[in-house]
């Protein structure tokens, strides 16, 4: 534990190391709160309701999506790529902790950076989305349980992803594809339940939809009762499946490690 909190340090100093970028963060998410309620009051286009979903229902989703996404999503890139290439690899792979629990502590530091500007922003995107708390304490716990999986959710994805840098060398490329895709098939960009018959099908087969919209959905009691413990029951097997095939794709990236740098 010790060493995991140490790690996650590392990830925290590393996202914050560059002041101004990282206040830039406040603000463009403030702008993204905005934008967002403007351009799903100009879709609805004076309407109240769209297929049983309320202006004020999707204004409250868009706008807590937005906050939700940038604390859950890491501030910074993935490491790992830069570290194969340059040989840094070798060291890490000499530590007592492992490399995936070294990057993955990293990780979590990193989001969990994001935090004071989520701090800021919450009460603006409630002001400006007209989000209520959830009137249960079940529904809020369920929340609360709902971000931390989707956060464990994430954050697998997103190292088992940068692992596939010991065959590549550079991701980048694929970054900008996995970038896209999660945020449209998690909700972020539009709620499942606006998606045509095959994209939504597509969206709750895959586990992106787990960091999202279900914290969400949650939070604004879309989702209840037996749904909502098939929710996060949902969420636990994705974790369980994502982490082991984390460990995998681990097992077998350690076999290909070339050392690139001096």
């Amino acid at each position: 534990m010790t060493a995991f909190l140490a790690c996650g340090r590392i990830g925290w100093r590393t996202a914050t190391a560059y002041r101004g970028s990282y206040l830039l963060t406040f603000a463009t998410l403030m702008l993204q709160i905005y934008l967002m309620k403007t351009v799903w009051t100009g879709m609805y286009a004076g309407r109240e309701e769209v297929d049983g979903v309320t202006l004020h229902t999707m204004i409250a989703y868009a706008t807590l999506a937005a906050v939700q996404y940038t604390l859950l999503n890491p501030l910074q890139a993935s490491p790992i790529p830069q570290r194969v290439r340059e040989g840094k690899v070798a060291v890490d792979l000499l530590r007592p902790v492992g490399f995936p629990l070294q990057m993955f502590a990293s990780q979590v530091g990193g989001a969990l950076s994001a935090l004071p500007a989520v701090v800021v922003a919450l009460p603006f995107a409630l002001l400006v989305g007209g989000a209520q708390a959830p009137s249960s304490t079940g529904s809020l716990i369920g929340y609360g349980i709902a971000l931390l999986l989707g956060m464990l959710v994430n954050q697998l994805l997103f190292l088992t992803k940068a692992l596939l840098s010991f065959w590549t060398l550079e991701t980048t490329g694929f970054d900008m594809i996995y970038g896209f895709t999660a945020q449209l098939l998690s909700g972020t960009l539009v709620p499942l339940w606006f998606m045509p018959g095959p994209l939504k099908a597509v969206a709750e087969a895959l586990p992106f939809q787990a960091t999202a919209y279900t914290p969400v959905a949650i939070f604004l009691g879309e989702v209840r009762g037996n749904a909502m413990k098939q929710a996060l029951g949902m969420q636990l097997v994705w974790v369980v499946l994502l982490g082991g095939l984390a460990a995998l794709v681990w097992s077998r990236a350690k076999r290909h490690v070339v050392v690139q740098g001096g």
